[in-house]
């Protein structure tokens, strides 16, 4: 079988940089590109994060592209307080020497997709979806050539992150979160509902620092750094790594479970603004539009993490 075609859009983050790693290191895998977005960090620091998890993978040929500086309709808000300043705190990395592309990220995504086979390309955004709905917007021949999107974002059981209601991806650009779970994509989404159970460990984390070569030790930086916070927040024994579900998931589906039901994106709300309204229970007439991801093989995901990790 021929890899599978994928686009990352990504604001990196210590969980986005391994997610990254992930897709570098899987061969069933053919990354066309990285497309930054701003988010946890603003967009100068995604930028330079993607080169920098690049290069320690050893792929300074992956082009990396830089996009939208703020979301469609409101304020960036950023995750300073659990990233770092850099975003990617933790181990000291050297500055990238690769280039980083002239071209914006949205031309990027609309450009290979008008260019690929129709039904070829996926999208893996694992940040807030502003590149994303501003590409659907700007070039709606895309959408029904989009193979699937697997994104990172939301959650129902889980609650919120950043509000009470809310995950930070979903609400940083809940607008653009409408617009994509509106399009009438292939849509797999992991929320926290899933995400919250690839939980580090000790165990799993010195497993990482005893990889050989550079990767596993900065991995194993990056979540003694960012666990911290979440370890503190949800009095859990060490923190999940979200994105890197959506690359497992391409990977290894078995690992997952989930339903295929309605997810709705709340823009007007004071209280619940950036809450994915999920049907879980189907009480609703609205049809499905997301398969909603709430389970993990968390064993299964971390074996396949290391392994593969090992690789770079």
């Amino acid at each position: 079988m021929s890899a599978r075609k994928i686009i990352i859009d990504t604001d990196p983050g210590q969980d986005d940089a391994v997610a990254i790693l992930l897709a570098l290191a899987s061969p069933e895998l053919d990354l066309l590109g990285i497309s930054c977005v701003a988010g946890n960090v603003p967009l100068a620091l995604t930028a330079k994060n993607a080169r920098i998890v690049c290069e320690l993978a050893g792929r300074p040929d992956i082009k990396v592209y830089a996009g939208c500086d703020r979301p469609i309709a409101r304020p960036l808000v950023t995750a300073e307080h659990v990233h770092g300043k850099t975003g990617l705190d933790g181990m000291e990395l050297p500055d990238p020497t690769m280039d980083l592309q002239d071209q914006h990220s949205v031309d990027f995504i609309i450009e290979t997709l008008r260019r690929e086979a129709s039904g070829s390309v996926t999208l893996v955004p694992i940040g807030p979806l502003t590149n994303i709905a501003t590409a659907m917007e700007r070039a709606p021949d895309i959408i029904p050539r989009i193979q699937e999107i697997v994104l990172m974002g939301g959650a129902y059981f889980e609650v919120g992150n950043i509000t009470p209601t809310a995950e930070f991806n979903i609400f940083v650009d809940p607008e653009a979160a409408k617009i994509v779970f509106g399009a009438g994509v292939p849509l797999t989404v992991m929320p926290l509902d899933v995400t919250h159970k690839a939980l580090t460990t000790r165990a799993r984390v010195e497993a990482f620092r005893a990889l050989p070569g550079r990767v596993g030790p900065a991995v194993a930086s990056w979540t003694d750094f960012f666990e911290r916070f979440d370890k503190e927040k949800y009095g859990s024994e060490g923190a999940p790594l979200h994105d890197p579900c959506t690359i497992a998931y391409l990977l290894k589906p078995d690992l997952f479970a989930g339903r295929h039901i309605n997810v709705e994106i709340e823009t007007d709300s004071d209280l619940t603004l950036g809450m994915t309204v999920a049907d879980w229970w189907r009480v609703t007439k609205r049809p499905a539009n997301a398969q909603f991801i709430g389970d993990l093989d968390a064993d299964g995901f971390f074996a396949l993490l290391i392994e593969r990790l090992g690789r770079l």
